[in-house]
C-alpha cells in the first residue's frame, strides 16, 4: 500500500522540496498551501494540492475529513509552513504576535491533533516531522522573539508527542535549521543576510534540498527508532 504523507507550507521553497523528496521516495503527498497558483504549478503523478489556511482550524479539519474520505488515513505529517514577521521587541503588535504564533505553531498543532487521528490503525511506525529554526537556540542571530517562542513552542510539542504516542508507533521529531536559502531571506537586509551567511563554518546557506533529505531519512524506515529528538542542522556553527 502507498503511504500517504501530508506536507504543510507546499509551495514554499522548502516545501516543494520537501514534496519532491517525498514523491521520489514513493509516497503520495498531499500538499497544503494558502497558495493555489503554487500548488497548481506542482501538479504532477503522485501529488495532490489542497487550498488550506492554516491559521483557520476549520480549514484544517475539512481538509483532514477530506483526507480520511479519499484515502482512509496518513502515515506521516510534515509540518513545514512558518514564516518570521520581523518587528523587534519591544514594538511587536499584537496582531503580529498573534499571527506569528499561527502560523508557526498553531496551525500545526491542529494540524498534529487531526493526523494522530488519521494515523490511528495504520501499518508501521508511523511519522510527523516539524520543521523548527535553529533561532529557537541560537541568540547570537537575528530573529526577533516572537519568531524564537513560536519555534521554541514547536518542539516542545514534538517532545510531548514523542512521549505521549511512543508506544503506539508514532515518531515526532523535530528539524532545526539554520541559514536556508529561501523565501524568507527576503524578509532581512542584505546586510544581515550576509553577516548571518558569514557565520556559518561552509561559507554558505544550506539548500532546501538538503533539509528536505533529513525528513526523507526521518520519514524512512531508517527513522523508525529515532523520537522526541531536536535535530539542530548549522553545519556545526554552535558547537562550543
Amino acid at each position: 500500500m502507498t503511504r500517504v504523507a501530508v506536507v504543510t507550507g507546499a509551495a514554499g521553497g522548502l516545501g516543494r522540496a520537501i514534496v519532491d523528496r517525498l514523491i521520489a521516495d514513493g509516497l503520495h503527498v498531499i500538499g497544503f498551501d494558502i497558495d493555489a497558483r503554487g500548488l497548481s504549478e506542482m501538479a504532477c503523478a503522485g501529488f495532490e494540492g489542497q487550498i488550506v489556511d492554516l491559521t483557520k482550524p476549520a480549514d484544517i479539519s475539512s481538509a483532514f475529513t477530506d483526507i480520511h474520505t479519499a484515502h482512509g488515513g496518513i502515515d506521516a505529517l510534515v509540518n513545514n509552513a512558518g514564516t518570521c514577521l520581523m518587528s523587534d521587541f519591544p514594538n511587536i503588535p499584537a496582531d503580529e504576535f498573534e499571527r506569528q504564533m499561527a502560523l508557526n505553531f498553531t496551525g500545526a498543532f491542529h494540524c498534529c491533533q487531526e493526523a494522530v487521528r488519521l494515523m490511528t490503525g495504520r501499518a508501521g511506525v508511523r511519522k510527523i516531522v516539524n520543521i523548527s529554526s535553529n533561532g529557537a537556540y541560537n541568540f547570537d542571530a537575528f530573529d526577533p522573539p516572537h519568531y524564537r517562542a513560536s519555534k521554541a513552542a514547536l518542539d516542545t510539542l514534538t517532545k510531548d508527542l514523542a512521549r505521549r504516542y511512543a508506544t503506539e508507533k508514532i515518531a515526532v521529531n523535530s528539524i532545526a535549521p539554520a541559514m536556508t536559502e529561501t523565501p524568507l531571506f527576503n524578509v532581512v537586509s542584505d546586510e544581515v543576510l550576509a553577516n548571518a551567511i558569514a557565520q556559518m563554518p561552509h561559507g554558505r546557506a544550506m539548500q532546501p534540498s538538503e533539509i528536505a533529505a533529513w525528513v526523507g531519512f526521518l520519514i524512512s524506515p531508517a527513522g523508525d527508532i529515532s523520537s522526541g529528538n531536536v535535530i539542530i542542522l548549522n553545519q556545526g556553527r554552535d558547537v562550543r
